[in-house]
């Protein structure tokens, strides 16, 4: 699973509380031997999505998980802030409607 992107792969979280929220992958990149996934929230705003990593918890089953290293996050949204959302020129649209 690797540098894979608009799948449509849904995941149903937990969060720390035990609510159970719905999720559409909208891409996934192996960066430094680690998975990431970028997710959206299938309720909610196309312009929000989560961005967590995969890892395996102590029965070996794989896991997402919050990353809390804040370089790690801020080098792993930057992939995927160029990835999913670099290709829109917003200028361009502007123009167009003028």
């Amino acid at each position: 699973m690797s540098e894979e992107l608009y799948n449509d792969e849904i995941y149903t979280l937990t969060d720390d509380e035990g609510n159970e929220n719905q999720f559409e992958l909208i891409g996934s990149r192996e960066i430094d031997g680690n998975t990431y996934l970028a997710l959206v929230p299938i309720d909610g705003n196309d312009d929000e999505y989560v961005i967590l990593k995969a890892d395996i918890d102590d029965n070996g089953e794989e896991i997402l998980v919050t990353i809390d290293d804040d370089d790690e996050f801020d080098r792993v949204a930057d992939y995927f802030d160029d990835e999913l959302f670099g290709e829109v020129d917003y200028d361009e649209e502007e123009d167009e409607e003028e």
